[in-house]
């Protein structure tokens, strides 16, 4: 930071309204986390998908992909050794991906993870479901069996989403426990369970039949006990890590718990004398690098390591999650074009707009003080262009 302007900073706004001048790094830092995969964890990112911004689409028509830039980011992630975890939340399923281009998507990472070797699992969900006031739950299930055919038939893992169709259908915790008890009875492999809070999907408060979340623990625990053999895992993402903690020790043998607390991350991945948690994460997207530099590590058996790596990234996903919390893909997407791996901060849906210049702004700073652009001097460019825009001039 520094009160004068220099060649090396931006003037920036801040969150009370004010500017001040802020000195970019102008190196990049050194790391190589380019390697397999990590060996003791589990470690997925969910991806963004990158818009096509040259297409006349508007906010209500169906997306349009870059298809070749999103599955160029799909080999960045599996060239640090993570898993991709596809179109979920963060590809913007159901806030401007809708089942049709999630579809592709699936088939063309599924075909791209294969030529590549990389570790690949499929959100299925039932988004091409709008319930209405004569939705069944016969209606729900075939929706979920519709788009889990479409993942196993590309030979990818389904991870089973929570369902707005089935939130607003559902009566009580039974009849959660029906249609999932059908669904796991016919899928063909162990799937991952993915307990998506209403932070993230307001549509989905009161999951599994109650607003009580120790209530829906039961249910949840139930489900996955009756069908442990087809449960390879479970990913929670209520940004609680308490209740996360508890509900890994009581897991059936067997079934792992992937984290999904863009919050708390690091000492879940880390764990404790009782167990720890395998990582499916949105933050992973932007911290590509640094989770495999951490991790791996792990498996060296250096926690202190570990979290010396991961828990000064934490301010900066907080950050970005903050409230309204599912709007933390514009985050993703925009330290993306900072980043270099996209020419343009363009979002299907028009997303783009959805966090303010100073919620931006700080994401650029907590990012840079991380040394997380390859290009510092490209990403400052790229800052300047934007607040230019804006109408904030050096």
């Amino acid at each position: 930071m520094t009160d004068a302007p220099t060649p090396d900073t931006l003037r920036l706004p801040t969150q009370d309204g004010t500017l001040e001048h802020y000195r970019h790094r102008t190196e990049p830092v050194a790391r190589d986390a380019q390697g397999p995969p990590p060996a003791s964890r589990v470690v997925y990112s969910a991806a963004h998908v990158v818009a096509d911004p040259l297409a006349d689409a508007g906010p209500d028509d169906p997306a349009a992909v870059d298809w070749d830039t999103t599955l160029a980011f799909r080999r960045h992630l599996w060239s640090h050794g993570l898993g991709v975890a596809e179109a979920m939340d963060t590809a913007q399923r159901g806030m401007g991906l809708d089942w049709s281009g999630a579809a592709e998507l699936i088939r063309r990472s599924a075909a791209e993870a294969k030529a590549e070797g990389g570790l690949i699992a499929c959100g299925v969900g039932t988004d091409q479901l709008t319930p209405t006031a004569g939705t069944t739950l016969k209606d729900v299930r075939a929706a979920y069996e519709e788009q889990l055919e479409v993942v196993e038939s590309a030979g990818a893992q389904p991870i089973l989403m929570a369902s707005r169709a089935l939130a607003a259908v559902a009566s009580g915790p039974q009849e959660y426990a029906e249609v999932y008890d059908h669904l796991l009875r016919q899928s063909q492999e162990p799937v991952i369970l993915h307990w998506l809070g209403p932070m993230f999907d307001p549509a989905l408060d009161g999951y599994w039949g109650d607003a009580d979340l120790d209530t829906a623990t039961e249910t949840f625990l139930s489900v996955i006990s009756d069908h442990s053999d087809k449960v390879d895992g479970i990913k929670i993402s209520l940004l609680d890590a308490g209740r996360e903690v508890a509900l890994r020790r009581r897991l059936p043998d067997g079934v792992r718990c992937y984290t999904g607390d863009d919050f708390n991350y690091p000492e879940l991945i880390a764990g404790d004398a009782h167990g720890f948690s395998h990582a499916l994460l949105g933050i992973f997207d932007p911290l590509a690098p640094l989770a495999a530099e951490a991790v791996r590590k792990l498996d060296t058996g250096d926690t202190e390591g570990f979290r010396a790596v991961l828990d000064p990234t934490v301010p900066l996903s907080r950050h970005l999650f903050t409230a309204p919390t599912r709007y933390y893909k514009t985050g993703v997407v925009f330290l993306a074009w900072l980043a270099g791996h996209q020419d343009h901060f363009t979002m299907v849906g028009g997303l783009q707009s959805a966090r303010s210049l100073p919620h931006l702004a700080h994401a650029y700073r907590l990012a840079d003080e991380l040394g997380l652009f390859p290009d510092p001097q490209l990403a400052a460019a790229r800052m300047r262009q934007l607040l230019t825009v804006h109408g904030v001039t050096a």
